[in-house]
């Protein structure tokens, strides 16, 4: 494991500046990769569609199985269904049909891609790690006061170590601010937010999140 080396301000809840905190060079000291990060992104907005839009061909269109006019002598083209294509009514040509957008991504890049988005925020300054992110209750007036002292804006993502109802419901009604469990961190909501505000205990969980993923990679290249 990599010396720590980066440092960045500890806060409380007040906005008081109450020590240093280390952030480890392994995960936010990295050279963000930006074409990963990007492949990653991409997979997570695929993977998110569903895939269910749906048209009939023409063997799928109901009726249409008698034979509209004679074949000759009408002076009409001949027309062997009402259910063609070029009928009003017909079936589609071509037409989307249920599908999976799902993309594959090696376990090892997705996890470069997260360490190269963390890296990215906090050699931008836009990580705020605070000792103790909780309320006693749901107060939503507490919450944007919180985040205009730390100073976070235009919009937040707050990271938190476990659920954590008041916090949650507090931020739910604050425009461009998202919380969300360490367990579903992803490139897109780092990406997509400028600030992200995270408890010590839930940078502990990031920390150890990618312990676990490098102890099982070493075990299975073992195997």
């Amino acid at each position: 494991m990599t010396d720590v080396t980066m440092q960045v301000p500890l806060f409380n809840q007040a906005g008081d500046e109450i020590a240093q905190i280390e952030l480890r060079d392994d995960i936010f000291g990295i050279e963000p990769n930006k074409a990963v990060m990007h492949q990653a992104y991409v997979r997570q907005m695929a993977n998110a569609r569903l895939g269910t839009a749906n048209t009939k061909t023409r063997g799928q269109v109901r009726g249409g199985g008698k034979k509209p006019w004679k074949q000759k002598g009408t002076g009409r083209a001949r027309q062997g269904s009402t259910r063609a294509p070029h009928w009003k009514g017909g079936g589609v040509v071509f037409g989307p049909h249920p599908r999976s957008y799902e993309q594959k991504m090696p376990r090892k890049m997705r996890h470069l891609a997260l360490k190269s988005a963390l890296a990215a925020k906090a050699q931008e300054n836009q990580i705020k790690v605070v000792d103790d992110f909780n309320l006693d209750g749901v107060k939503t007036r507490e919450m944007k006061n919180i985040l205009e002292r730390l100073q976070a804006k235009p919009s937040v993502l707050i990271l938190l170590s476990e659920a954590n109802a008041n916090v949650a419901k507090s931020a739910h009604n604050l425009d461009k601010v998202k919380t969300l469990r360490t367990g579903y961190l992803n490139v897109r909501d780092l990406l997509g937010y400028e600030i992200v505000v995270m408890s010590k205990a839930a940078l502990s969980a990031v920390e150890s999140f990618f312990d676990t993923a490098q102890t099982k990679a070493v075990a299975s290249e073992g195997n």
